[in-house]
């Protein structure tokens, strides 16, 4: 079986955030225990993987993400990865539709080579401030927000984006604090260099310290920021030590992720099911 490594929500490799993905033979997946020993083996904060469905139905592709220790919701980066192998390798075109445990997700492939990602807007539910987050964090919010299950984060504000950068959590007592773990934070320190917010993630409850660039997450920060800026588009920036962009477009209960991906590590997995 082919395997690959994906840098998604970047134009250039060994930035963004990376995915394995595998394009799976047949009208199933294999079972839970193989897909969760291959992701724990790729070591990424997800691996994709997908089959093809019968054709006629609502999805085209069934469409599942593991990261090293559990399979999850809803992933953003690793579906923008497996829709770039898909058009890249003249498996599919046009408008590619995922069944995923989250819902129906579509990716689109623009002239540039941009995908956009069409994801359910994550619910935002403002709560008191946990107590001991802020030691927990390093930083003191200035709000937090509760996101939707299929996200399960914490949104926490910071002050300002140097704030958010400077961030040394204590990732075991942040585990305590959220089902999968934080996101922290802040308006871009000057607007005018591409970007309107700054994010971080960590997320030590499903095994990731630090994700690199988080899809899933925007779609939290698009209507928390949106809201905030008056603006149904924007720019974000995931401040990780590897970075990367996603343009969100607001479109009623739905976001719009947009961001660019390439193609590092093409392979051959020898360990079948």
């Amino acid at each position: 079986m082919r395997i690959r490594i994906v840098d998604a929500f970047t134009d250039r490799p060994f930035a963004g955030n990376p995915a394995g993905v595998l394009l799976l033979d047949g009208g199933a997946f294999p079972d839970d225990g193989w897909l969760q020993h291959v992701a724990s083996e790729m070591n990424l904060s997800e691996t994709a993987f997908a089959h093809p469905l019968p054709a006629g139905g609502e999805a085209d592709w069934a469409l599942r993400w593991f990261t090293p220790a559990a399979e999850v919701d809803m992933c953003g980066h690793a579906t923008l990865a497996t829709a770039h192998v898909l058009h890249s390798t003249g498996t599919a075109g046009g408008t590619v539709r995922f069944a995923a445990r989250c819902g129906l997700l579509t990716a689109a492939v623009h002239e540039d080579g941009a995908i956009t990602l069409d994801f359910p807007v994550s619910s935002l539910t403002a709560v008191d401030t946990p107590q001991g987050i802020a030691e927990a964090l390093g930083a003191a919010p200035l709000s937090v927000l509760d996101t939707s299950d299929h996200v399960g984060d914490l949104l926490v504000e910071l002050a300002d984006e140097a704030a958010v950068r400077r961030l040394r959590p204590d990732l075991r007592a942040l585990a305590a604090h959220s089902r999968r773990g934080i996101i922290a934070t802040a308006a871009a320190a000057e607007p005018g260099r591409g970007y309107d917010y700054v994010s971080r993630c960590f997320f030590p409850n499903v095994g990731i310290d630090e994700d690199p660039v988080t899809g899933s997450a925007h779609t939290a920060l698009a209507p928390f920021w949106s809201a905030r800026l008056g603006r149904p588009e924007l720019t974000g920036l995931q401040a990780s030590a590897r970075s990367g962009l996603v343009r969100t477009a607001l479109r009623g209960d739905r976001v719009l992720l947009t961001g660019a991906a390439v193609t590092v590590v093409d392979g051959e997995l020898l360990a079948g099911p």
